[in-house]
């Protein structure tokens, strides 16, 4: 019997494989499998779902597709294929090279190398990069006289243990000629369609693939931030079922809107990179954790989960007592939040150096200190604002190539380096907005005007991860050296009277782990008044509201999800403290656990139990299952939790919080029954063992 991969992932290496004749070279790694044929010209020409046994693609492309110059032109592919409703490997013999095409030059086969430079943060237990795989790199040149000197590299890489693989081109001008790259498709695959009806349905169903790229932005959310993948008709494609011919059966990834960009003589371009991870189930969670097992290996600082208060103050005093009650109580950071006074972009010697006094007293204590600073959604003026006749995506927003965006980035960089601050909070990151100007420094005008922000801000964000600085960021900035973005959250929501804010967070929670892991994902408290929220709402007097504040912690900590407790202070008596403490410590005794995959049992509906498991093979804790009772009676509750993601299949060992022990056999499915006694308003959890834990 195969072994899943996610229970056994190391017995699934990347390798490559160049056949007898040197005309194929095929990357595998038992899960996934794609081929190229390297003459007439290199051209993917099998892209196998190794894992159902199904065919991915029905037809030859282009490997990239080039606008040089106003000149469309082709990297690779071959031609001639007679149906493209399916590829037979005897038709492949016959195709033939597109003389206009860049035309395959060589070859080259390595590991996988990071994508920039990473410092682990204090608060990481993985190396900076944890991805192993192959590469390789097939090296293009044209024919064509206009095009001579270029080298057009298209780059793959294939990982060990799970079913994906990246993509990317790289354009190094060679020659004496300046050329202008306007537009690039940096993959175009004929995928097998998923729908095929005869006439066109209202809404089309697409592939089983998960596609993205690190050129993302705009969304706290993956599909709304997801910029570059595009499902499109196939003009090739003329026998397929719908009479319009309008089936999406083509997968193309390309950059909204240019780059149009100079490649001047001796210079290289890369493309963005994009993503391609597999499917081998339509199980929403088995598919939301080959997701979530994407985003640990490509992006792993992910998985970074300090505990952390946000502080309305930069008063010296109210900092440094915030500071003390963290280290009591084992908090690891402190931000100084929106509202507090604290000002990025001054740099004031005396300033800089009061604030450089403040980091090191928060590193004496063993507390990272950050702070927040607002980048969209404000303006500037006119000469440095975005010029878009539609407005900007948050009203206003400065343009990042205008010499105040320039200046901005610098302004940042110099208060990192001169407070030792390790934590940036970056509000309104750039949402791609496109700016119209002639004038600004950094871009000619519209059409690079996104390629060449995205540039400005990523370029920032990496170098924030090669410094190790903690990155909060509220939009899909992951791939690019982000650690967390918001949960899934409507801020007014916090506002709400404090009852009401309970279930809502465990919603949140809930929803927003299905593309997440947990620690990337931050939730919210409000220790004091925010979205005009009265005393209905807030914490403060936390001893007086103790019972709400305990929900907001058993939460947040059972789920393994960091929350920005915004305020002044973590408790303000010793009754206080001991509850702040107790899940403090509750979380840092489960914290493994607790940062692994999660189940979800059964969603928040105010009315009945809800639930989340916790579950990782390699761990001695395989499992940890928390059940919420929100009525006000106590339930007895039957659950079942299905360990097949722990890898546990025959007696589990359970544990509860009271530490009592005992057997389950694990049935067919892979599944426990226990029943609970869960106290009103309250929750009980289990750790999950076998034999050996």
């Amino acid at each position: 019997m195969k072994k899943d991969w996610f229970i056994t992932p190391a017995l699934y290496r990347a390798e490559f494989k160049v056949s007898s004749q040197q005309q194929e070279i095929t990357l595998s790694n038992g899960l996934i499998s794609r081929t190229w044929r390297l003459e007439p010209n290199a051209a993917t020409v099998a892209f196998d779902n190794l894992m159902t046994g199904e065919t991915i693609i029905r037809g030859v492309k282009p490997e990239a597709i080039l606008t040089l110059d106003g000149q469309e032109v082709a990297v690779g592919g071959l031609s001639g294929q007679p149906d493209y409703a399916y590829l037979k490997k005897e038709w492949i013999e016959e195709l033939t090279a597109d003389p206009e095409a860049f035309q395959f030059a060589g070859y080259d086969i390595g590991t996988v190398k990071p994508r920039f430079p990473s410092k682990a943060g204090s608060f990481s237990t993985q190396r900076p990069w944890i991805a192993s795989g192959v590469s390789l790199h097939l090296m293009f040149r044209s024919k064509l006289e206009a095009l001579q000197g270029l080298q057009v590299t298209v780059h793959y890489e294939m990982y060990d243990g799970i079913p994906l693989m990246s993509k990317w081109v790289e354009i190094h001008n060679q020659g004496e000629k300046d050329v202008r790259l306007n537009a690039f498709i940096s993959e175009c695959l004929a995928v097998v369609e998923w729908d095929s009806p005869v006439e066109t349905p209202d809404r089309w169903e697409y592939p089983n693939l998960h596609v993205e790229s690190d050129y993302s932005f705009q969304g706290m959310a993956q599909r709304k931030a997801n910029r570059t993948t595009h499902w499109v008709t196939d003009p090739q494609y003329l026998t397929q079922v719908n009479y319009d011919r309008l089936t999406p059966a083509m997968l193309i990834s390309k950059p909204p809107i240019g780059p149009n960009v100079m490649i001047e003589s001796g210079e290289r371009f890369k493309t963005f990179r994009t993503f391609e991870l597999i499917q081998d189930s339509m199980d929403r969670e088995r598919k939301g954790l080959a997701q979530r097992k994407m985003y640990r290996l490509m992006a792993p600082w992910v998985q970074e989960n300090p505990i952390t208060l946000h502080v309305k103050s930069i008063e010296p005093q109210v900092v440094k007592d915030a500071i003390d009650q963290c280290a009591e109580v084992g908090f690891e950071m402190v931000i100084l939040s929106f509202g507090s006074g604290l000002d990025m972009e001054n740099e004031d010697l005396a300033y800089l150096a009061a604030l450089r006094e403040l980091a090191d007293y928060a590193h004496e204590k063993g507390i990272a200190l950050g702070g927040y600073s607002l980048l969209a959604s404000r303006s500037i003026s006119k000469e440095h604002d975005v010029v878009n006749p539609n407005g900007a995506y948050y009203i206003h927003s400065p343009c990042l190539e205008s010499e105040w965006g320039q200046d901005y980035f610098r302004k940042l960089r110099h208060f990192f380096e001169q407070t030792g601050f390790d934590v940036l909070e970056h509000d309104g990151s750039y949402p791609g907005d496109i700016c119209e100007s002639t004038t600004h420094p950094g871009h000619e005008g519209r059409e690079d005007s996104q390629w060449k922000q995205w540039r400005r801000i990523t370029n920032f964000y990496k170098w924030c991860r090669e410094k190790g600085i903690y990155l909060n960021v509220p939009d899909w900035y992951f791939f690019m050296g982000s650690n967390k973005a918001g949960m899934g959250y409507r801020e007014v929501n916090w506002a709400l009277p404090r009852e009401r804010q309970i279930i809502l967070s465990r919603q949140n929670i809930f929803d927003g782990t299905w593309e997440k892991t947990p620690s990337m994902g931050w939730m919210f408290v409000p220790l004091t008044s925010y979205q005009g929220g009265g005393s209905d709402s807030t914490l403060e007097p936390l001893s007086e509201h103790l019972d709400a504040y305990d929900a907001h912690l058993r939460n947040n900590f059972t789920a393994g999800v960091q929350a920005m407790y915004r305020g002044f202070r973590v408790y303000d008596t010793e009754e206080t403290k001991q509850v702040v403490k107790r899940w403090v410590d509750f979380f840092k005794q489960y914290r493994d656990i607790l940062e692994s995959d999660m189940i979800h049992l059964r969603r928040p509906d105010g009315r009945g139990y809800d639930g989340i498991m916790h579950v990782n093979p390699t761990l001695s804790i395989k499992g940890l299952a928390v059940i919420h009772n929100p009525t006000n009676e106590e339930m007895v509750q039957t659950v079942e939790l299905p360990l097949y993601y722990t890898g546990i299949s025959q007696t589990a060992i359970v544990r509860d919080r009271q530490g009592r022990e005992y057997r389950c056999d694990v049935d067919q499915h892979q599944r426990i029954s226990v029943t609970l006694n869960i106290p009103a308003q309250d929750a009980v959890w289990l750790s999950i063992t076998d034999n050996n834990g």
